[in-house]
């Protein structure tokens, strides 16, 4: 059996940077290459009607804070040092998602996800700004002309909204979301849970 693993993912969101930051180390184990798939979170919000976690908590007595905490815990357990929090957040990833859809057509995907996840969350930069988009992706040495260019065309546009629709479809709210064949998970702090279920699936197979 060919096991699928699918990371849906959108650069806005922290707990995907997260996420992102651990899954080298479940595909070290598990020998799985984990499939990146671009999705707009603001579209997966609009279709089931959810919230982001800013605006969920807000007013919510104590809960924010433990938020904060558990964060914190994820951090410090996963060694994740270069975690800045965005003072552009949040940001419009229109352009950088359309750009990952791209870039992994392209077959430069992994380099790309690297480049703009650093930027969004290690280097505080406005990736909604095309000129830092492009300064950024100059700076890992990517086509960054090429890919800005790219994310205008309609075949890239319509290729984001399905992806986010077939999210959706399978079960998706919000991101980071995994899907381990058919089984879904949702959030970083199941990441275990998803390495488990990999593991089993390819003890069956």
């Amino acid at each position: 059996m060919s096991l699928k693993v699918e990371f849906h993912f959108d650069f806005g969101s922290p707990n995907a940077y997260f996420a992102h930051r651990v899954i080298p180390g479940i595909e070290a184990r598990t020998g799985i290459r984990f499939d990146y798939i671009p999705v707009l979170i603001g579209g997966v919000f609009k279709a089931t009607n959810n919230k982001s976690p800013m605006e969920a908590l807000a007013g919510v007595k104590n809960k924010p804070e433990y938020n904060a905490i558990e964060t914190e815990r994820f951090k410090q357990k996963h060694n994740i040092i270069e975690f800045r929090f965005n003072p552009h957040f949040p940001v419009n990833t229109l352009t950088i998602m359309r750009g990952a859809v791209y870039a992994k057509n392209a077959g430069f995907g992994p380099q790309y996800i690297d480049a703009v996840y650093r930027g969004m969350w290690e280097q505080e930069l406005n990736l909604a700004d095309t000129a830092v988009i492009e300064s950024a992706l100059m700076s890992a040495n990517l086509p960054a002309q090429e890919i800005l260019e790219k994310t205008a065309d309609d075949n890239i546009k319509l290729q984001l909204i399905d992806n986010t629709s077939r999210s959706v479809s399978r079960g998706s709210f919000g991101s980071p979301t995994f899907f381990v064949g058919n089984e879904i998970y949702f959030g970083k702090d199941r990441l275990r849970e998803v390495e488990e279920e990999m593991l089993a699936q390819l003890a069956r197979s």
